[in-house]
């Protein structure tokens, strides 16, 4: 064969390669996936287990419960299409939707799907608090809900809850994703497995998990409402934050959520803005979040010789910050003050109009000389702290040196930290409250004088504050169940278990392709109605 035939076979072999290659890749990834990043991976994906950040995220992807929460932090329908509570509030009847079907799969028999009812509700519910399953979350009903029967399938369609006595929260619980509906085929066909095969009725459906790299799910397209056009959804677990933002600056993520402290000024301004230089890539969104970070004191440590037992000398601590400064310089604006007591800025009871320690040198000497604490005698107050809030703990320590008031720094692992804050043997702790539902009782539980720790880390106890968290449960009207929480704030101001520290702020980047894209107040993630260019 001629050198010019040879030749001329090989570029119309190299060409139909190009072609071929080119449909390949084509025909490899035709759909659009939403890609983003979780920092812990989760142990399981059991719901009833849906204790950390990014348990919840995952099985809000998977499974529906009977109620939900918008962006705007209203209850609206789910699985349950309306509700009904008694007027003595002991009896919640919900009736569900009828067109909602759960992920096809052969544990259903030949039609490899059925109809969700009011009795995978029952069954749902009754698994948290199962002894044998062991679930973290059976605490949200335990002591609320009635001793006998407290859930019940009246039918296919009605649902009843049942309470020992009245609890305003109970319907933001419900939006929990402890609470999501499970089918009982699903959690009999895998058994200890189930925890790596979740089967839900929600917006995605699972696909693949490869421990501590990936997890895979489908938009399932026999959902009952309208979703946004994402295929599917690719979630990684890149534990180094500065790593992910990385990813999401190349294109390989469409999201990243929180602060990297040693990354931030790369992405965001000391004004607490999109870096310019990032502006045709990404979307950056900060908002109101259920955190309130904090000092905590353990009142049951201190002696009556301690400087902490002074109230004074609590109140000059808590004066003697400057917290404008500390959210400019560590948090690039990122977070407000919390200059209005523990409840955060989101929930309907906070008021910016509720003063509570805003910097004020002048006032916190004057509470420092009403103390009558001889600072030159005293010991070094000590604060506890995890590594990831040693800046700002630091921070606090120079002002409060400001003021002549010697200060020590004691850095312990987080684990370890938690484990003091729990069995009360450390005085003075860095901490954080995050919002388990949408409510200030939440927030308010952290202080009441029956709960032990957690959530009340400082053993607080004060009768009208405990007698004020009785009528916020029974209070049918919100207006007065808010002025209630007020003065419970003002009850904490005043007695100053903890220094306040911050009102936190959701912090997520966005890849400019992704539209459509809310969180809710404790940062969950709204995938339905999101969309990829």
């Amino acid at each position: 064969m001629e050198k010019t035939t040879i030749r001329l076979l090989w570029l119309v072999c190299l060409m139909g390669a190009a072609i071929c290659l080119k449909s390949c890749k084509e025909e490899v990834n035709p759909y659009s996936v939403f890609k983003y990043n979780l920092v812990n991976h989760p142990n399981s994906l059991d719901p009833a287990f849906a204790k950390s950040l990014s348990s919840m995220w995952i099985s809000s992807h998977i499974f529906n419960t009977l109620v939900s929460t918008d962006e705007n932090s209203q209850i609206i329908p789910s699985a349950a299409k309306s509700w009904e509570i008694s007027e003595d509030g002991l009896e919640y009847s919900f009736v569900l939707k009828d067109n909602i079907e759960f992920h096809k799969h052969g544990c259903f028999g030949k039609d490899s799907t059925r109809i969700l009812t009011a009795y995978d509700v029952e069954y749902s519910l009754k698994r948290i608090l199962d002894t044998d399953v062991n679930s973290p979350g059976s605490w949200i009903f335990e002591n609320n809900v009635a001793e006998q029967n407290p859930f019940e399938a009246k039918n296919d369609s009605v649902f009843l809850i049942k309470l020992k006595k009245p609890f305003r929260p109970m319907l933001s619980i419900l939006t929990m994703q402890y609470c999501s509906i499970v089918p009982k085929e699903a959690v009999e066909y895998y058994g200890s497995d189930w925890k790596n095969n979740p089967i839900g009725s929600g917006p995605f459906k699972f696909k693949k998990w490869i421990k501590n790299q990936n997890l895979f799910l489908l938009k399932n397209d026999e959902y009952w409402s309208s979703l946004g056009n994402i295929d599917g959804i690719k979630i990684d677990f890149i534990v180094d934050r500065k790593i992910a933002f990385l990813e999401l600056l190349n294109g390989n993520l469409d999201l990243v959520s929180g602060l990297e402290s040693s990354f931030i000024n790369e992405m965001l301004t000391p004004q607490g803005k999109l870096q310019n230089r990032h502006h045709d890539e990404i979307t950056f969104v900060k908002s109101a979040y259920l955190n309130t970070e904090y000092i905590g004191i353990n009142m049951e440590l201190l002696e009556p010789d301690d400087p902490l037992h002074n109230k004074d000398f609590r109140k000059a601590l808590n004066y003697g910050i400057n917290k404008e400064l500390m959210m400019k310089t560590l948090r690039n604006d990122v977070g407000h003050p919390a200059n209005s007591g523990f409840t955060p800025k989101g929930l309907a009871s906070f008021r910016d109009d509720l003063v509570g320690y805003p910097y004020d040198v002048e006032k916190a000497n004057a509470h420092l000389n009403a103390s009558g604490v001889d600072l030159q005698k005293m010991d070094p107050i000590v604060i506890y702290t995890n590594q990831p809030y040693a800046d700002i703990m630091l921070f606090v320590s120079k002002q409060w040196e400001q003021l002549g008031i010697p200060t020590k720094i004691e850095v312990l692992e987080s684990s370890i930290l938690r484990e003091g804050m729990r069995k009360g043997n450390i005085k003075l702790f860095r901490a954080s409250w995050i919002g388990d539902y949408l409510d200030t009782e939440n927030f308010m539980s952290v202080f009441y004088g029956k709960n032990n720790a957690p959530p009340n880390y400082t053993r607080f106890r004060n009768n009208e504050f405990d007698d004020l968290y009785g009528q916020s449960n029974l209070a049918l009207d919100d207006e007065n169940r808010n002025k209630i929480f007020r003065n419970m704030d003002s009850i904490l101001i005043e007695e100053s278990p903890v220094i306040f520290l911050f009102y936190d702020q959701s912090s997520n980047f966005y890849s400019k392709s992704i539209k459509g894209m809310q969180h809710s107040l404790n940062n969950l993630p709204f995938v339905e109605n999101i969309s990829k260019n």
